[in-house]
């Protein structure tokens, strides 16, 4: 089993007769979804996702890949193939079309207008190329066959590569449901066909290696949300995510078997819910939908509302109704269903909005008591099956946290592949396809790219470091007047404070010690104004380090009169 190492140096220059490939993102973390594939100086990227912020992120709205590895060979980029519309997948598009917007986007019909409603509000107008499954493309050296593949969202495709290096399978986010809502399986005869055609390299959805056996078809959950509609006698506000249509449809058909009617809540999902209804991947019964100014007007039993918010996000519709921050209020007895899976990162978010809740009075059903979801993703007995079936040459696991990764792994080992043929990679490892063997070669640069309002890649790792210090341990700043000829401080310093719980009072006892320091650096000639901020800077933080046990954030500033 081939490991990364942290040693890894940058890759050799690549054979003309090998394929690299290199994940800029979704390799250890369930996110930020994005490979490159090269192969004679062109370039193809399957995905360009992003991965939402957890709590020792503050301030941050999304996280991107590192454009870094192919910014100077953009133009050497033949397309850009989107596997389905999850914004872990096709997020940070609009971030790489700003610097080439005319990358052409190869995806499914859903897909691609939910991706064009995206780019449209960043008013870039893509150039696409509109494919499904059974298709077959190229663009440049590279001979794309799309296969359909079952999701948590419609129009979900897997992407066969060839290459005159070999034959690279890439399953996208699947699972294997025999009674799918929408009658659309995933192409088993087609994956076996190209595992008796020779698949050279299998790249697989590894998030839910560490779970047995076969996945729940989704409808099973429609009896469930049934029962939660019959014993609701009041309002129902129903939260998942934006894409899910399939579960959406379900709500649409509950509620329509009880008699109430539906609004949408939250922008992104009414523009997605509107674009799947005009697309015919969802069917609204007539009358069903209204809108949600016109809740007012029914009685609490006939209204359900779908909103975003099953990730506890802290701007989502559902949140703010916890914290009272929101148009809709919770009201006692209100049912709230949170009809989604939880992201790993979000358990605590979540709870907090689950309590929230709770506490206005709601019955919140969610998967911890009820069959109110099942995963988009394939188990281990149905990634043992795709590995028995396409019987890979090579195998790199893709899309899922460290743990993961390695439990498919173990699947692709029992399924009888030798380990020296997995490749376990992670962000930025480079893995090269030559004569048949799938080999770790090197490492790149791929890390993480903040997005912070209309800030991209400013933000720092030191600078979130900061911001954790603020938000946990407050500041203290320190202004000092000093003679700018003598460095001779004039008056008494001034100390301010904020979030770091000393009272004003308390930093008399230092004052002194700061003072005499700064009389002492005088005395012996220092005058420059950054080391005199560095004595500050020490002094008080040693005395709040020895006396609090805290470890504010100290800001020194030194006039020069």
């Amino acid at each position: 089993m081939s490991h990364p190492h942290p040693e890894l140096g940058p890759p050799p220059p690549l054979s003309p007769d090998a394929l690299r490939v290199v994940a800029l993102g979704g390799l250890g973390e369930i996110g930020r979804n994005m490979a490159v594939f090269e192969y004679r100086g062109k370039l193809l990227i399957v995905d360009c996702g992003v991965l939402f912020p957890e709590e020792e992120q503050p301030g941050v709205d999304l996280i991107l890949p590192d454009f870094d590895y192919i910014r100077d060979r953009l133009d050497d980029v033949e397309a850009l193939v989107l596997t389905h519309g999850h914004e872990d997948h096709i997020g940070a598009v609009p971030f790489l079309l700003r610097e080439r917007p005319d990358i052409p986007l190869v995806g499914s019909r859903l897909t691609l207008a939910l991706l064009s409603a995206k780019l449209g509000e960043h008013r870039i107008k893509p150039e696409t190329v509109q494919v499904a499954e059974d298709d077959r493309r190229s663009f440049g050296p590279f001979d794309l066959e799309f296969l359909a593949v079952n999701h948590s969202i419609p129009d979900a495709l897997a992407v066969a590569v060839r290459t005159e290096a070999g034959t690279l399978l890439h399953t996208g986010d699947f699972k294997m449901d025999q009674l799918p809502l929408d009658g659309r399986l995933t192409d088993l005869a087609g994956f076996a066909r190209l595992g008796s055609e020779g698949v050279d390299l299998l790249m697989a959805d590894s998030t839910n290696a560490e779970v047995p056996g076969f996945v729940t078809s989704e409808r099973d959950i429609s009896p469930v949300i049934d029962s939660v509609f019959d014993q609701a006698d009041q309002r129902i506000i129903v939260a998942c995510f934006a894409s899910h249509v399939h579960r959406v449809q379900q709500v649409l058909d509950s509620a329509k078997a009880h008699g109430r009617k539906v609004a949408f809540v939250g922008r992104s999902m009414v523009r997605n819910m509107n674009i799947a209804r005009d697309l015919g991947y969802l069917t609204v019964p007539a009358d069903l939908l209204v809108d949600v100014k016109q809740l007012d007007d029914l009685r609490p039993d006939e209204a359900v509302l779908v909103s975003t918010g099953s990730q506890g996000e802290p701007m989502s519709a559902l949140t703010r109704m916890a914290n009272r921050d929101h148009q809709i209020r919770i009201e006692q007895g209100d049912t709230v269903l949170l009809a989604s899976s939880l992201i790993p990162g979000n358990e605590n978010s979540v709870n907090r909005v689950i309590n929230g809740l709770t506490r206005w009075g709601a019955k919140v059903v969610h998967k911890g008591n009820a069959l109110v979801h099942v995963s988009g993703h394939a188990p281990a007995g149905e990634l043992l099956y795709v590995h028995n079936m396409v019987r890979p040459r090579n195998f790199m696991p893709v899309h899922g946290e460290w743990r993961h990764m390695r439990a498919h792994a173990r699947v692709a080992a029992l399924a009888g592949l030798d380990e020296d043929r997995i490749c376990l990679a992670e962000d930025g490892v480079v893995v090269d396809l030559h004569k048949g063997r799938a080999r770790i070669t090197g490492k790149v640069q791929a890390g993480y790219v903040y997005v912070d309002g209309a800030s991209v890649g400013d933000v720092t790792e030191s600078a979130l470091k900061d911001r954790r210090i603020l938000g946990e341990e407050g500041f203290i700043s320190v202004i000092v007047a000093v003679d700018s000829t003598s460095g001779k401080i004039v008056g008494e310093p001034e100390i301010h404070t904020r979030g770091a719980g000393i009272g004003v009072e308390a930093y008399d006892e230092v004052i002194p010690k700061v003072q005499d320091s700064l009389e002492k650096a005088a005395s012996d000639g220092i005058t420059d104004p950054h080391q005199l901020r560095q004595l500050v800077r020490r002094g008080i933080g040693r005395w709040v380090n020895e006396t609090y046990r805290r470890r504010p954030m100290i800001v020194p500033v030194i006039v020069e009169i």
